[in-house]
């Protein structure tokens, strides 16, 4: 069942809040933006990227 696996691209980014739209053009989806929790990862829901806060880098601030 290798066709059901999906590979998980890993992405470290420097801001809580992260726009994701599968990398563009026909292979893409549409832009959705994903907020990075307590535990420092989110997961697109769309094309399974992993989202992960850079060390160091600061938590956002609610408003």
């Amino acid at each position: 069942m290798a066709d059901m696996e999906q590979i998980e691209e890993r992405i470290e980014v420097k801001t809580a809040t992260v726009g994701c739209d599968g990398g563009g053009g026909d292979m893409g989806h549409p832009m959705v933006y994903l907020k990075i929790g307590a535990d420092g990862g989110i997961v697109c829901p769309y094309c399974s990227r992993h989202f992960v806060l850079a060390d160091g880098a600061p938590a956002e601030a609610g408003h």
